[in-house]
């Protein structure tokens, strides 16, 4: 398994997100990004994960609620990448993967678009 500090796959993580179009971020509501070791143990593969309710699915009642989440996780991506390019690329792929769900993508939509 690659080998890289939490920190250092936190500033990649950071990085992929200051690469997102301008556009796009002055859209997204009400998202906190983390990362985090592991993903849970019933899907060990893992590589990210969105929780909450995408922007086209929100109507007036949507007010007054927690954050939604992103996780990006840094195990798995490790044990599936053999360098440091390859965690950059992962890693910018996984981070626009859970953004497009938070703009209501599903994943089928983004694998034909090649964020599978």
């Amino acid at each position: 398994m690659l080998e890289m500090t939490r920190e250092e796959f936190e500033e990649l993580v950071a990085e992929a997100l200051d690469r997102i179009p301008p556009e796009l971020t002055r859209l997204m509501d009400n998202v906190a990004v983390f990362v985090e070791d592991e993903p849970p143990p019933e899907d060990p593969e893992l590589l990210g994960l969105y929780e909450g309710t995408p922007l086209t699915d929100r109507g007036e009642w949507y007010a007054g609620v927690l954050p939604d989440r992103i996780t990006i996780y840094r195990g798995p991506t490790l044990r599936m990448c053999a360098s440091r390019e390859e965690v950059v690329k992962e890693s910018e792929v996984t981070v626009v993967h859970e953004i497009a769900h938070h703009f209501g993508i599903d994943d089928a939509r983004l694998h034909a678009l090649g964020y599978g």
